[in-house]
């Protein structure tokens, strides 16, 4: 059922899994990941290793240790997160051991960062029928909203959402507004462009939602269409504004690049208290030597448990 949050003299809803109408085996997976493990109480935390597609092998030069998927695949274990999200070839060649003691998430779908992301679009990686092949409790896609390439996108996310309803499994949306007219009316931080793609994002069947933070309002806005283009909010106001248009899908939060402790705790707490499902950490821990991610992911927990189901 969904929970609410007290947040001041405003109170935000967090969805939960009877707000969702699923069919029985999403909603068995889904449990799976909000219940079994990490937190357990309704909230989410998973750890993606899918930056070496997307970005190279230079996000790992930051923590030269973690170009070994194994390091990752330990911190989810020891750091007791809800699940990891590879690509299959990390998932087959990496998670064969763990499997049944570390959740997956299937990413379906990647692009590498050349040409860049004027006409952004993420072909085909693997299948649905890959993920429950392998075991897997949901399906991650990515989706650039904006993007001129949005016609083929589109398309195949609706593919990718038919096999999810055929096999049962929880479609997880990687929703990011990207491509050259986005760029034009705000950029793909602005609040305009991120609560636009959580809409698209639920409008096209997505059960979860990965989002991206929205930067604080700014002189770049005045290019964003009415309202946005005035619309001067906290951050607590604009996450829940964006999760408001998730309507019932799950919302969890990407960290992005690297934060300072201080700085990523304080967003984890206005996420949380703003409806958030929970979080989806990947450089801002792995990119951290072992045992100081160790320690983020423990504090990460710690908040976490205040904003639970049980």
């Amino acid at each position: 059922m969904s929970t609410t949050v007290a947040e001041g003299s405003t109170t935000v809803t967090r969805a939960g899994l009877d707000d969702l109408a699923l069919p029985q085996g999403k909603r068995a997976r889904l449990h799976s990941l909000l219940f079994d493990r990490g937190p357990a109480n309704g909230t989410l935390l998973l750890l993606p290793l899918d930056q070496g597609l997307e970005h190279g092998p230079v996000d790992f030069f930051v923590n030269p240790p973690a170009l070994d998927p194994s390091f990752e695949v330990r911190l989810a274990l020891e750091g007791n997160y809800s699940g990891i999200a590879l690509q299959i070839g990390l998932a087959q060649r990496y998670l064969q051991r763990d499997a049944g003691r570390l959740p997956l998430v299937l990413k379906v779908n990647g692009r590498t960062t050349p040409p860049g992301f004027d006409e952004a679009f993420s072909p085909l990686t693997s299948s649905v029928e890959d993920a429950v092949r392998l075991g897997a409790l949901a399906v991650g896609y990515t989706c650039y909203v904006g993007s001129p390439a949005q016609d083929r996108d589109l398309r195949q996310m609706d593919e990718v959402r038919r096999e999810c309803e055929r096999y049962g499994m929880p479609l997880i949306c990687w929703a990011y507004p990207r491509g050259r007219a986005i760029a034009q009316r705000g950029g793909q931080d602005s609040l305009y462009a991120i609560d636009y793609a959580a809409r698209v994002a639920h409008e096209m069947g997505a059960d979860v939602i990965k989002l991206n933070i929205p930067r604080a309002h700014s002189e770049a806005d005045a290019a964003s269409p009415a309202p946005y283009d005035t619309l001067e909010e906290d951050r607590r106001q604009m996450l829940a504004r964006i999760i408001r248009s998730a309507g019932r899908s799950l919302v969890i939060f990407a960290g992005g690049s690297k934060l300072g402790d201080d700085e990523l705790l304080g967003r984890i707490e206005d996420c949380m208290a703003s409806g958030a499902t929970g979080f989806i950490f990947g450089r801002n821990m792995w990119q951290r030597p072992f045992d100081q991610a160790l320690e983020m992911s423990a504090r990460v927990h710690q908040v976490l448990r205040r904003y639970g189901t049980r």
